[in-house]
């Protein structure tokens, strides 16, 4: 082993791209009441509001040592600590599955949620889309308290993630 401890330590380094708004894998180091202390191989440990971390039924399913994905938000702030956000990344991994799902025409499912103007908002992984209420049925559709809450399969028509429009 000629290899020097900086040249080690330079070499780490290089796997993590340390950019604000990239996503690194992490390790779960520490879980308390209300924080998640995740090490993504940077400087200092990122802490994040254990509410990122919760399901659907409100529990934190999350080990210590479990890996994760997160987004980097920034480096060291003011106060020299690494932000870290798990909610962004979730973000941004469900907008790679509709961009993909878009491309090729395939279908993704999602969770009618309400009724608003001229159509239905959907959650798909966690992310809210239209559904126009045209696009409900072949014919249209007046009771539509019998969709809300299941799962469906949808097909994304159109996608515009700088305006935020599914």
């Amino acid at each position: 082993m000629s290899e020097s401890f900086a040249e080690l330590f330079e070499e780490s380094l290089k796997t993590v791209e340390m950019t604000p708004g990239a996503i690194v894998t992490g390790v779960v180091i520490d879980i308390d009441n209300d924080w998640v202390t995740v090490h993504a191989g940077l400087k200092s440990e990122g802490v994040i509001p254990r509410s990122q971390f919760l399901d659907d039924n409100g529990e934190c399913n999350l080990n210590v040592g479990d890996e994760v994905q997160v987004t980097l938000e920034t480096v060291e702030d003011g106060m020299g600590e690494t932000r870290l956000s798990r909610e962004k990344a979730r973000r941004a991994e469900a907008w790679t599955v509709l961009e993909k799902a878009s491309e090729n025409d395939e279908v993704v499912k999602g969770i009618i949620n309400g009724k608003v103007k001229g159509g239905f908002t959907v959650d798909i992984q966690g992310i809210r889309a239209f559904l126009p209420g045209s696009l409900v049925d072949v014919r249209p559709v007046r009771e539509t308290i019998h969709l809300e809450g299941k799962e469906l399969e949808f097909k994304v028509i159109k996608l515009d993630q700088k305006r935020n429009n599914i």
